[in-house]
């Protein structure tokens, strides 16, 4: 537990003016160790930064200090809150920051509800993708939305996300597989998320799939995406990274590697979905590249983890997902933490493999079936997410400097969050220091 208040210079030297108190905190877990200098890994995912009967103050829509009540009153405050500020009393509660989704495929058109009793039954995603199902159903059905269209199914996905303690998302295109559609998807992704007002970082996912129409000319696809779907992402911002689908039956290792060449070339941050399938070798192609993220890894294997726990390439793990497709093996996150691999959680939310929005459920998948700790999985959602993100700089935790996202939960201890599985801990969301 947490003693000594953390300020920011510049509120004390009279620079920034308070604008909200938040007192009365039960339980305030800032993920501040002091010196921030890279993601959490092993022992240093379970340090919290916890300060009991505490405080927070805000300025503008930066943190500037957080501590003990009684210190922070005394020296900020020995007079009482001015008039004009802002007092919220959080009433013996524990605040958290927001919660960072740095993977989810918010944008689609129709659910597959179909292909979930499809599998019920006995049908494997793959089974079901030959047929026509899985990522070419979203496909058909997304070419023929308009954008409008997917910006209002996007916004009211968002906001339940927010509800659920999101501030901060990373939506991927993917559905499109055309230069227009995926265009079009990344613009509803940001139309949508400034209608709500999320933090989003926006990922081009063109390869998320070789599309019908060049089944028999894979490399003209390929060069669709380098040297036009991305070179105008690019050039009219409308993503800050790219993904790939690195899987023997969707882009193998030398595809993939030319597509991320590309990107990096451009400008773009990288990120692989990486060894969900079998272990082919995308998180070590993601960690030799010096991606941001390897994301699934339920089939990592040893050369792999190694390579993750010697990069700054996060592993993101998306344990909805297995979840919800009903399998059983889970990427190995308990012996990845142990072998100093810097571990995200992630939903993977989208319509066929992972209908699950809720940063809080996942946690609690990943405490119960991955083994993590509470401590672990809380880190995993926050601050790691924010490095896969490229954001650590901004959100991930309540340090002075950063922005004020953070949650109010309708409990005292954080360790309520995975312990009451499938229940919304969220009483109040804050996103740059406003109530939302």
């Amino acid at each position: 537990m947490s003693t000594v208040a953390h300020y920011d210079q510049a509120f004390l030297d009279g620079d920034k003016q308070a604008t909200l108190l938040v007192r009365n905190i039960g339980q305030l877990c800032t993920l501040d160790s002091g010196d921030n200098l890279g993601p959490r890994r092993k022992d240093e995912m379970t340090q919290l930064g916890i300060f009991e009967d505490a405080a927070l103050v805000v300025s503008g829509d930066e943190i500037a200090a957080t501590g003990p009540e009684v210190e922070l009153m005394a020296r900020l405050f020995p007079d009482g809150p001015p008039v004009a500020l802002q007092v919220v009393d959080a009433g013996g509660k524990a605040v958290i920051p927001g919660f960072v989704d740095p993977h989810t495929h918010t944008v689609f058109g129709k659910t597959r509800q179909d292909e979930y009793e499809r599998r019920l039954r006995g049908e494997t995603y793959l089974e079901i993708s030959a047929a026509g199902g899985g990522i070419h159903s979203s496909v058909r059905d997304l070419r023929e939305r308009s954008e409008t269209e997917l910006v209002e199914l996007a916004t009211v996905r968002l906001r339940e996300m927010l509800a659920l303690g999101t501030t901060t998302v990373e939506i991927k295109s993917g559905y499109g597989l055309t230069l227009e559609d995926e265009l079009k998807m990344l613009r509803a992704a940001k139309t949508a998320a400034e209608e709500v007002g999320l933090r989003s970082v926006r990922t081009c996912l063109a390869a998320h799939e070789i599309p019908h129409e060049y089944k028999d000319r894979r490399r003209d696809y390929v060069n669709l995406v380098t040297d036009e779907i991305l070179v105008r992402v690019k050039a009219e911002g409308l993503a800050q990274r790219c993904d790939v689908f690195c899987e023997p039956t969707v882009f193998d290792l030398e595809e993939t590697l030319i597509i991320l060449s590309r990107a990096r070339d451009l400008g773009l941050g990288l990120t692989v979905h990486a060894d969900e399938l079998v272990p082919f070798g995308g998180a070590l192609l993601a960690a030799r590249m010096g991606a941001d993220s390897a994301d699934h890894l339920i089939k990592i294997d040893e050369k792999g983890r190694r390579a993750l726990a010697a990069s700054n390439t996060i592993a993101v793990m998306l344990p909805g997902t297995v979840f919800s497709l009903g399998l059983k093996a889970y990427a190995p996150g308990r012996d990845m933490i142990d072998q100093g691999c810097a571990l995200a959680l992630a939903s993977d939310f989208n319509p066929g493999s992972c209908p699950i929005n809720s940063m809080p459920l996942v946690m609690a998948i990943a405490c119960t079936q991955m083994r993590l700790l509470p401590s672990e999985g809380l880190v995993a959602s926050t601050l790691n997410a924010a490095w896969a993100l490229g954001l650590s700089a901004e959100v991930g935790s309540l340090v002075p400097g950063k922005k004020a996202d953070f949650l109010i939960l309708d409990g005292d201890d954080y360790r309520l969050i995975p312990y009451r599985a499938g229940h919304n801990p969220v009483e109040s969301v804050f996103l740059g220091g406003l109530r939302i």
